[in-house]
Protein backbone atom coordinates (compact mmCIF):
# COMPACT_ATOMS: atom_id res chain seq x y z
CA UNK A 1 0.00 0.00 0.00
CA UNK A 2 1.24 3.47 -0.87
CA UNK A 3 -0.43 6.41 0.87
CA UNK A 4 1.64 9.12 -0.85
CA UNK A 5 0.26 11.32 -3.62
CA UNK A 6 1.83 10.99 -7.05
CA UNK A 7 4.30 13.84 -7.65
CA UNK A 8 2.01 15.60 -10.14
CA UNK A 9 -0.92 15.63 -7.73
CA UNK A 10 1.24 16.72 -4.81
CA UNK A 11 2.45 19.68 -6.90
CA UNK A 12 -1.17 20.63 -7.68
CA UNK A 13 -2.11 20.31 -4.00
CA UNK A 14 0.74 22.59 -2.95
CA UNK A 15 -0.08 25.10 -5.69
CA UNK A 16 -3.72 25.15 -4.62
CA UNK A 17 -2.69 25.74 -1.01
CA UNK A 18 -0.57 28.74 -2.01
CA UNK A 19 -3.24 30.17 -4.32
CA UNK A 20 -5.95 29.97 -1.65
CA UNK A 21 -3.64 31.55 0.93
CA UNK A 22 -2.54 34.38 -1.34
CA UNK A 23 -5.60 35.17 -3.46
CA UNK A 24 -8.74 33.88 -1.74
CA UNK A 25 -8.38 33.87 2.05
CA UNK A 26 -7.71 37.64 2.22
CA UNK A 27 -11.10 38.29 0.58
CA UNK A 28 -12.95 36.88 3.61
CA UNK A 29 -11.89 39.68 5.94
CA UNK A 30 -13.63 42.49 4.00
CA UNK A 31 -17.43 42.63 4.54
CA UNK A 32 -17.76 44.44 1.21
CA UNK A 33 -16.82 41.24 -0.58
CA UNK A 34 -19.97 39.43 0.60
CA UNK A 35 -23.39 39.44 -1.06
CA UNK A 36 -26.69 39.68 0.82
CA UNK A 37 -26.74 35.91 1.33
CA UNK A 38 -23.27 35.80 2.94
CA UNK A 39 -21.43 34.38 -0.04
CA UNK A 40 -18.72 35.99 -2.15
CA UNK A 41 -20.07 38.81 -4.32
CA UNK A 42 -20.33 37.64 -7.93
CA UNK A 43 -18.22 40.45 -9.39
CA UNK A 44 -15.48 39.74 -6.83
CA UNK A 45 -15.74 36.03 -7.63
CA UNK A 46 -15.25 36.67 -11.35
CA UNK A 47 -12.00 38.51 -10.69
CA UNK A 48 -10.53 35.72 -8.57
CA UNK A 49 -11.70 33.16 -11.12
CA UNK A 50 -9.64 34.92 -13.78
CA UNK A 51 -6.60 34.46 -11.53
CA UNK A 52 -7.43 30.80 -10.93
CA UNK A 53 -7.62 30.13 -14.67
CA UNK A 54 -4.31 31.90 -15.22
CA UNK A 55 -2.76 29.75 -12.47
CA UNK A 56 -3.99 26.55 -14.11
CA UNK A 57 -6.26 25.74 -11.16
CA UNK A 58 -9.59 25.60 -12.94
CA UNK A 59 -12.32 22.93 -13.22
CA UNK A 60 -10.28 20.00 -11.86
CA UNK A 61 -13.11 17.52 -12.58
CA UNK A 62 -13.57 18.51 -16.24
CA UNK A 63 -11.84 16.84 -19.23
CA UNK A 64 -8.66 18.47 -20.48
CA UNK A 65 -9.96 18.65 -24.04
CA UNK A 66 -12.77 20.91 -22.83
CA UNK A 67 -10.63 23.20 -20.71
CA UNK A 68 -10.51 21.40 -17.39
CA UNK A 69 -7.67 19.79 -15.48
CA UNK A 70 -8.80 16.21 -16.07
CA UNK A 71 -7.73 15.01 -12.62
CA UNK A 72 -8.52 11.58 -11.19
CA UNK A 73 -10.82 11.56 -8.19
CA UNK A 74 -7.90 11.10 -5.78
CA UNK A 75 -6.62 14.38 -7.23
CA UNK A 76 -9.94 16.04 -6.48
CA UNK A 77 -9.63 14.87 -2.88
CA UNK A 78 -6.25 16.52 -2.42
CA UNK A 79 -7.19 19.71 -4.26
CA UNK A 80 -10.71 20.25 -2.87
CA UNK A 81 -9.49 19.89 0.69
CA UNK A 82 -7.02 22.71 0.05
CA UNK A 83 -9.61 24.76 -1.83
CA UNK A 84 -12.06 24.80 1.07
CA UNK A 85 -9.52 26.15 3.50
CA UNK A 86 -11.40 29.26 2.43
CA UNK A 87 -15.17 29.47 2.41
CA UNK A 88 -14.82 31.04 -1.08
CA UNK A 89 -12.26 28.55 -2.42
CA UNK A 90 -14.38 25.96 -4.25
CA UNK A 91 -16.36 28.60 -6.15
CA UNK A 92 -13.12 30.34 -7.10
CA UNK A 93 -11.75 27.15 -8.71
CA UNK A 94 -15.08 26.02 -10.25
CA UNK A 95 -15.38 22.96 -8.04
CA UNK A 96 -18.33 24.01 -5.87
CA UNK A 97 -21.69 22.22 -5.71
CA UNK A 98 -23.89 21.82 -7.65
CA UNK A 99 -21.87 22.71 -10.77
CA UNK A 100 -19.11 20.31 -9.70
CA UNK A 101 -21.40 17.28 -9.75
CA UNK A 102 -23.18 18.34 -12.93
CA UNK A 103 -19.89 18.84 -14.78
CA UNK A 104 -18.73 15.38 -13.76
CA UNK A 105 -22.05 13.79 -14.74
CA UNK A 106 -22.28 15.39 -18.19
CA UNK A 107 -18.63 14.64 -18.89
CA UNK A 108 -19.43 10.95 -18.38
CA UNK A 109 -22.84 10.45 -19.97
CA UNK A 110 -23.71 13.45 -22.15
CA UNK A 111 -23.91 13.20 -25.93
CA UNK A 112 -21.50 15.41 -27.84
CA UNK A 113 -24.36 17.80 -28.62
CA UNK A 114 -25.35 17.93 -24.96
CA UNK A 115 -21.75 18.55 -23.95
CA UNK A 116 -21.43 21.42 -26.44
CA UNK A 117 -24.69 23.03 -25.33
CA UNK A 118 -24.91 22.24 -21.61
CA UNK A 119 -21.49 21.23 -20.36
CA UNK A 120 -19.04 23.55 -22.10
CA UNK A 121 -20.45 26.82 -20.71
CA UNK A 122 -20.37 25.26 -17.22
CA UNK A 123 -16.72 24.34 -17.57
CA UNK A 124 -15.90 27.83 -18.80
CA UNK A 125 -17.77 29.41 -15.89
CA UNK A 126 -20.16 31.29 -18.17
CA UNK A 127 -23.29 29.81 -16.55
CA UNK A 128 -24.34 28.04 -13.37
CA UNK A 129 -26.50 24.94 -13.02
CA UNK A 130 -28.88 23.03 -10.76
CA UNK A 131 -29.92 19.42 -10.20
CA UNK A 132 -33.68 19.18 -9.58
CA UNK A 133 -34.68 15.95 -7.84
CA UNK A 134 -35.95 16.55 -4.27
CA UNK A 135 -39.70 17.13 -3.83
CA UNK A 136 -42.06 18.22 -1.06
CA UNK A 137 -43.66 15.37 0.91
CA UNK A 138 -45.07 12.94 -0.03
CA UNK A 139 -42.66 13.12 -2.98
CA UNK A 140 -39.09 11.94 -3.27
CA UNK A 141 -36.39 12.85 -0.78
CA UNK A 142 -33.80 10.23 0.07
CA UNK A 143 -36.06 7.68 -1.66
CA UNK A 144 -36.27 8.51 -5.41
CA UNK A 145 -38.95 5.84 -5.78
CA UNK A 146 -41.45 8.25 -4.23
CA UNK A 147 -41.06 10.77 -7.06
CA UNK A 148 -44.29 12.50 -8.11
CA UNK A 149 -43.07 14.89 -10.83
CA UNK A 150 -44.01 13.40 -14.20
CA UNK A 151 -42.58 13.49 -17.71
CA UNK A 152 -45.23 12.55 -20.29
CA UNK A 153 -44.27 11.73 -23.87
CA UNK A 154 -45.78 14.02 -26.52
CA UNK A 155 -44.37 12.97 -29.86
CA UNK A 156 -40.68 13.91 -29.85
CA UNK A 157 -41.10 15.98 -26.68
CA UNK A 158 -41.73 15.47 -22.98
CA UNK A 159 -44.16 17.47 -20.84
CA UNK A 160 -42.94 18.02 -17.27
CA UNK A 161 -45.43 18.63 -14.47
CA UNK A 162 -44.80 18.72 -10.74
CA UNK A 163 -42.92 20.47 -7.98
CA UNK A 164 -39.32 20.37 -6.67
CA UNK A 165 -37.80 22.07 -3.65
CA UNK A 166 -34.52 22.74 -1.87
CA UNK A 167 -32.97 22.93 -5.33
CA UNK A 168 -29.50 24.36 -4.75
CA UNK A 169 -28.42 27.25 -6.94
CA UNK A 170 -31.69 27.53 -8.87
CA UNK A 171 -32.03 31.32 -8.62
CA UNK A 172 -28.69 31.83 -10.41
CA UNK A 173 -28.74 28.77 -12.69
CA UNK A 174 -29.16 28.85 -16.45
CA UNK A 175 -28.82 25.10 -17.00
CA UNK A 176 -30.91 22.51 -15.17
CA UNK A 177 -31.04 18.73 -14.87
CA UNK A 178 -34.42 17.39 -13.80
CA UNK A 179 -35.41 13.86 -12.82
CA UNK A 180 -39.06 12.91 -13.38
CA UNK A 181 -41.28 9.84 -13.51
CA UNK A 182 -41.86 8.31 -16.95
CA UNK A 183 -43.48 5.03 -15.79
CA UNK A 184 -44.47 3.09 -12.68
CA UNK A 185 -41.67 0.55 -13.07
CA UNK A 186 -39.95 0.37 -9.64
CA UNK A 187 -36.43 0.26 -11.16
CA UNK A 188 -36.87 1.88 -14.57
CA UNK A 189 -39.60 4.40 -13.83
CA UNK A 190 -37.50 7.57 -13.75
CA UNK A 191 -35.77 9.53 -16.52
CA UNK A 192 -33.50 12.58 -16.55
CA UNK A 193 -33.62 15.62 -18.81
CA UNK A 194 -31.79 18.88 -19.50
CA UNK A 195 -33.48 22.27 -19.84
CA UNK A 196 -32.60 25.96 -19.95
CA UNK A 197 -33.98 28.60 -17.61
CA UNK A 198 -35.58 30.55 -20.49
CA UNK A 199 -37.86 27.70 -21.54
CA UNK A 200 -41.52 28.39 -20.66
CA UNK A 201 -43.67 26.16 -18.49
CA UNK A 202 -41.90 26.46 -15.15
CA UNK A 203 -41.06 29.07 -12.53
CA UNK A 204 -39.33 29.59 -9.21
CA UNK A 205 -42.06 29.91 -6.60
CA UNK A 206 -39.79 31.00 -3.78
CA UNK A 207 -36.23 31.10 -2.51
CA UNK A 208 -36.40 29.12 0.74
CA UNK A 209 -34.75 30.86 3.71
CA UNK A 210 -32.26 28.60 5.47
CA UNK A 211 -30.29 28.60 8.71
CA UNK A 212 -26.86 29.03 7.19
CA UNK A 213 -25.10 31.08 4.53
CA UNK A 214 -26.20 30.12 1.03
CA UNK A 215 -24.64 28.89 -2.17
CA UNK A 216 -25.09 31.25 -5.11
CA UNK A 217 -28.71 30.93 -6.19
CA UNK A 218 -29.94 29.71 -2.82
CA UNK A 219 -32.31 26.80 -2.28
CA UNK A 220 -35.51 27.17 -4.24
CA UNK A 221 -38.95 25.70 -4.75
CA UNK A 222 -39.76 25.11 -8.43
CA UNK A 223 -43.13 24.55 -10.09
CA UNK A 224 -43.45 22.78 -13.46
CA UNK A 225 -46.63 23.32 -15.45
CA UNK A 226 -46.13 21.80 -18.90
CA UNK A 227 -42.42 22.46 -19.39
CA UNK A 228 -41.71 21.03 -22.84
CA UNK A 229 -38.33 19.33 -23.26
CA UNK A 230 -37.23 17.86 -26.61
CA UNK A 231 -36.29 14.18 -26.48
CA UNK A 232 -32.78 15.07 -27.69
CA UNK A 233 -32.25 16.65 -24.26
CA UNK A 234 -32.94 13.39 -22.41
CA UNK A 235 -29.95 11.94 -20.51
CA UNK A 236 -29.23 8.28 -21.29
CA UNK A 237 -32.24 6.07 -22.06
CA UNK A 238 -35.85 6.35 -20.97
CA UNK A 239 -35.99 4.72 -17.53
CA UNK A 240 -32.33 5.38 -16.73
CA UNK A 241 -33.06 8.24 -14.32
CA UNK A 242 -32.08 6.22 -11.26
CA UNK A 243 -28.81 5.27 -12.95
CA UNK A 244 -28.19 8.95 -13.72
CA UNK A 245 -28.67 9.88 -10.07
CA UNK A 246 -26.31 7.09 -8.96
CA UNK A 247 -23.62 8.21 -11.39
CA UNK A 248 -23.95 11.79 -10.18
CA UNK A 249 -24.57 11.46 -6.46
CA UNK A 250 -21.85 8.99 -5.48
CA UNK A 251 -18.93 11.21 -6.49
CA UNK A 252 -20.88 14.35 -5.49
CA UNK A 253 -21.36 13.08 -1.94
CA UNK A 254 -17.66 12.39 -1.74
CA UNK A 255 -16.68 15.81 -3.06
CA UNK A 256 -18.77 17.35 -0.29
CA UNK A 257 -16.62 15.38 2.15
CA UNK A 258 -13.41 16.58 0.47
CA UNK A 259 -14.49 20.19 0.87
CA UNK A 260 -15.78 19.69 4.43
CA UNK A 261 -12.39 18.34 5.47
CA UNK A 262 -10.89 21.64 4.35
CA UNK A 263 -13.35 23.56 6.51
CA UNK A 264 -12.73 21.27 9.48
CA UNK A 265 -8.98 21.84 9.17
CA UNK A 266 -9.57 25.60 8.90
CA UNK A 267 -11.62 25.56 12.11
CA UNK A 268 -8.87 23.67 13.90
CA UNK A 269 -6.26 26.07 12.54
CA UNK A 270 -8.17 29.06 13.93
CA UNK A 271 -8.52 27.36 17.31
CA UNK A 272 -4.82 26.49 17.37
CA UNK A 273 -3.82 30.08 16.67
CA UNK A 274 -6.13 31.45 19.35
CA UNK A 275 -5.15 29.00 22.09
CA UNK A 276 -1.45 29.47 21.35
CA UNK A 277 -1.71 33.21 21.91
CA UNK A 278 -4.36 33.48 24.65
CA UNK A 279 -3.19 33.50 28.27
CA UNK A 280 -5.35 32.64 31.25
CA UNK A 281 -4.44 32.16 34.90
CA UNK A 282 -0.76 32.39 34.06
CA UNK A 283 -0.69 29.76 31.32
CA UNK A 284 -1.36 29.59 27.58
CA UNK A 285 -4.60 27.86 26.71
CA UNK A 286 -2.66 25.61 24.35
CA UNK A 287 -0.64 24.28 27.28
CA UNK A 288 -3.71 23.11 29.18
CA UNK A 289 -4.29 19.37 29.05
CA UNK A 290 -8.04 19.82 28.53
CA UNK A 291 -7.36 21.88 25.38
CA UNK A 292 -4.75 19.43 24.12
CA UNK A 293 -7.21 16.55 24.48
CA UNK A 294 -9.79 18.42 22.39
CA UNK A 295 -7.25 19.31 19.71
CA UNK A 296 -5.84 15.80 19.59
CA UNK A 297 -9.31 14.36 19.25
CA UNK A 298 -10.03 16.65 16.29
CA UNK A 299 -6.73 15.86 14.59
CA UNK A 300 -7.57 12.16 14.94
CA UNK A 301 -11.08 12.50 13.50
CA UNK A 302 -9.95 14.63 10.57
CA UNK A 303 -7.25 12.14 9.66
CA UNK A 304 -9.73 9.24 9.81
CA UNK A 305 -11.97 11.26 7.48
CA UNK A 306 -9.14 11.88 5.03
CA UNK A 307 -8.35 8.18 4.85
CA UNK A 308 -12.02 7.26 4.34
CA UNK A 309 -12.35 9.86 1.58
CA UNK A 310 -9.18 8.82 -0.21
CA UNK A 311 -10.14 5.15 -0.05
CA UNK A 312 -13.54 5.90 -1.57
CA UNK A 313 -11.89 8.11 -4.22
CA UNK A 314 -9.53 5.27 -5.12
CA UNK A 315 -12.48 2.89 -5.45
CA UNK A 316 -14.33 5.33 -7.71
CA UNK A 317 -11.23 5.80 -9.86
CA UNK A 318 -11.10 2.01 -10.27
CA UNK A 319 -14.64 2.02 -11.71
CA UNK A 320 -16.48 0.90 -8.59
CA UNK A 321 -19.63 2.73 -7.41
CA UNK A 322 -18.07 2.62 -3.89
CA UNK A 323 -21.47 2.98 -2.24
CA UNK A 324 -20.30 1.49 1.05
CA UNK A 325 -17.12 3.56 1.12
CA UNK A 326 -18.88 6.80 0.18
CA UNK A 327 -21.54 6.27 2.85
CA UNK A 328 -18.86 5.66 5.50
CA UNK A 329 -17.03 8.83 4.50
CA UNK A 330 -20.23 10.87 4.34
CA UNK A 331 -21.33 9.96 7.88
CA UNK A 332 -17.92 10.42 9.47
CA UNK A 333 -16.85 13.62 7.72
CA UNK A 334 -20.21 15.37 8.15
CA UNK A 335 -20.05 14.78 11.89
CA UNK A 336 -16.36 15.66 12.05
CA UNK A 337 -17.00 19.04 10.42
CA UNK A 338 -19.71 19.84 12.95
CA UNK A 339 -17.51 18.69 15.84
CA UNK A 340 -14.47 20.62 14.59
CA UNK A 341 -16.19 23.97 14.32
CA UNK A 342 -18.16 23.48 17.54
CA UNK A 343 -14.92 22.71 19.38
CA UNK A 344 -13.15 25.65 17.78
CA UNK A 345 -15.89 28.04 18.88
CA UNK A 346 -15.70 26.65 22.42
CA UNK A 347 -11.93 27.13 22.54
CA UNK A 348 -12.12 30.65 21.12
CA UNK A 349 -14.85 31.66 23.57
CA UNK A 350 -16.88 34.77 22.87
CA UNK A 351 -14.66 35.67 19.93
CA UNK A 352 -15.49 32.35 18.28
CA UNK A 353 -19.20 33.03 18.65
CA UNK A 354 -18.85 36.53 17.20
CA UNK A 355 -18.56 37.53 13.57
CA UNK A 356 -14.98 38.64 14.20
CA UNK A 357 -14.03 35.10 13.21
CA UNK A 358 -15.34 33.00 10.32
CA UNK A 359 -16.20 30.16 12.73
CA UNK A 360 -19.82 31.18 13.22
CA UNK A 361 -20.29 31.18 9.41
CA UNK A 362 -18.83 27.67 9.17
CA UNK A 363 -20.91 26.52 12.16
CA UNK A 364 -24.20 27.49 10.54
CA UNK A 365 -23.09 26.01 7.23
CA UNK A 366 -21.88 22.79 8.87
CA UNK A 367 -25.27 21.77 10.25
CA UNK A 368 -26.51 20.94 6.76
CA UNK A 369 -23.71 18.40 6.23
CA UNK A 370 -25.57 15.71 8.20
CA UNK A 371 -28.64 16.19 5.97
CA UNK A 372 -27.66 17.00 2.38
CA UNK A 373 -27.12 14.20 -0.15
CA UNK A 374 -28.57 11.68 2.28
CA UNK A 375 -29.07 12.09 6.01
CA UNK A 376 -26.74 10.24 8.40
CA UNK A 377 -29.48 7.74 9.15
CA UNK A 378 -29.92 6.81 5.48
CA UNK A 379 -26.20 6.17 5.01
CA UNK A 380 -26.08 4.08 8.18
CA UNK A 381 -28.95 2.02 6.78
CA UNK A 382 -26.89 1.52 3.62
CA UNK A 383 -23.95 0.32 5.70
CA UNK A 384 -26.17 -2.05 7.67
CA UNK A 385 -27.54 -3.52 4.42
CA UNK A 386 -24.01 -4.10 3.15
CA UNK A 387 -23.10 -5.84 6.40
CA UNK A 388 -26.19 -8.04 6.21
CA UNK A 389 -25.14 -9.17 2.72
CA UNK A 390 -21.39 -9.43 3.29
CA UNK A 391 -20.95 -10.41 6.93
CA UNK A 392 -17.27 -10.38 7.89
CA UNK A 393 -16.38 -9.65 4.25
CA UNK A 394 -17.66 -6.13 4.92
CA UNK A 395 -14.06 -5.34 5.95
CA UNK A 396 -12.18 -7.23 3.23
CA UNK A 397 -8.96 -5.71 1.83
CA UNK A 398 -9.52 -6.57 -1.83
CA UNK A 399 -10.89 -4.40 -4.61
Amino acid sequence: MDFSLPDELEAIRAKTHDFIAGEVLPLESDPANYDEHENIRLDVLEQVRIKAKAAGLWAPQAPKDRGGMGLPIIGWAAMYEEANRSIFGPAALNCAAPDDGNINLLSKIGTEAQKDWFLQPLIEGKVRSSFAMTEPAPGSGSDPGMMLTTATAQGDNWSIRGRKWYITGAAEAAHFIIVARTSDDPRKGLSAFLFHKDQPGWHIERRIPIMGPEEHGGHCELVFDNLIIPDENRLMEVGDGLKVTQIRLGPARLTHCMRWLGLAKRAMEIAADYTENRMGFGIKLADRESVQIKMGDLAHDIQVGRLLVMHAAWKLDSGDFARKEVSSAKVHVANTLHKAVDTAIQLCGAKGYSKDLILEWIYRYARQARLVDGADEVHKMVLAQFYTREGSDFWHWGE
